[in-house]
């Protein structure tokens, strides 16, 4: 239903942040100096905030702007906390019921834990957006944004700062000119590469995670961001 629906879109990028504070000390913490010493600039107020991190906006001191993302304090152990409830109520309905075990739950639960576990180290995100920007490297398609490894860790990314449209916002887009039939063939075309070219893929390409482009060069292109979750094929 529409009101389960929303809400649980919230979760991509509008749940609560968590204070400014503890953003700035995990990012002192794991780039080991200063706010101040690594970007000219921090926004200390976040201008997304997911279930498993947040986003600031900052600036380098060559003057380029970035995006920094931070994992929210303390998420390991809610996670593995949430996974050991899932595994015993899942251990209860393999033992209750014939569906429950043809449907396997335990193997899907372990699934869970091997993604979610992924999305808690911020350099291995780094390393798949680099491959999917390499991926994509000469395509008017997609737009990946670049990494600043000198500023990553597992707990902290720095990338290139992203202009756009959020692709949920229809109108939004209508509005700036967006062609969406265009974009509606571009988004096949850019998956099926993905899949049967490349044969590595985002794999969490909810609405939080797309941009679209609103200003050159990037007009009427494709942004991805959040690169925690990727599949492969051989």
């Amino acid at each position: 239903p529409p009101d389960v629906a929303d809400e649980l879109a919230r979760l991509q990028d509008r749940v609560p942040p968590f204070a400014s504070a503890l953003a700035i000390a995990a990012v002192e913490r794991e780039l080991g100096r200063s706010v101040a010493d690594i970007y000219a600039s921090f926004d200390a107020q976040p201008v997304a905030s997911a279930s498993i991190a947040q986003v600031h906006f900052a600036m380098l001191k060559d003057g380029t702007p970035v995006a920094v993302k931070v994992l929210r304090p303390g998420m390991a152990e809610v996670i593995d906390r949430d996974l050991a409830l899932l595994r015993v109520a899942g251990g209860l309905l393999m033992r209750l019921s014939a569906d429950a075990r043809r449907l396997r739950p335990l193997d899907v639960i372990a699934e869970f834990d091997t993604y979610l576990h992924d999305e808690l180290d911020l350099v291995r995100e780094a390393a798949n957006a680099n491959q999917l920007r390499r991926n994509f490297e000469r395509s008017t398609l997609l737009r990946v944004p670049e990494m600043h490894w000198d500023y990553c860790t597992t707990g902290v990314l720095t990338m290139e700062r992203m202009h756009g449209i959020p692709i949920g916002q229809i109108e939004r887009m209508r509005e700036a000119g967006i062609d969406l039939r265009k974009l509606s063939r571009d988004g096949v075309e850019i998956f099926f590469t993905q899949v049967f070219e490349h044969g590595f893929f985002h794999a969490d390409m909810h609405p939080g995670n797309i941009l679209v482009g609103d200003t050159a060069p990037d007009f009427n292109r494709y942004i991805a961001l959040d690169f925690g979750i990727v599949g492969t094929l051989s």
